[in-house]
């Protein structure tokens, strides 16, 4: 398992858009193969701030993952939202073991 933790800062006037193009992006990402969990957080302190929690199931699907047309259209329809560019950083899943998802 490989989970990927994205951090995303948006624009205040941008975080009902974000937010509702994020969830439709996550909502046809969790029903990919290779992806175990999609969850979509807000920050309870400083709502520009997003973390995507991703896990996906085997090395390559997060390249998979990146030529899907609801990936490709939510990347396009955010970019202007964002403050910055995203961030994200790698896991390697520990517990539960990788059979439990």
């Amino acid at each position: 398992m490989l989970v990927v933790h994205v951090h995303v800062h948006v624009k205040p006037l941008f975080i009902d858009a974000f937010r509702e193009a994020t969830l439709e992006n996550a909502r046809n990402s969790i029903q990919e193969r290779g992806i175990a969990r999609f969850d979509v957080l807000q920050d309870s302190h400083d709502p520009t701030h997003f973390v995507l929690i991703e896990v996906y199931r085997t090395a390559d699907a997060p390249a998979r993952h990146k030529e899907t047309a609801h990936y490709q259209a939510w990347r396009d329809s955010v970019t202007e939202m964002m403050t910055e560019p995203r961030s994200s950083v790698q896991f390697t899943n520990l517990f539960p073991p990788d059979e439990s998802w």
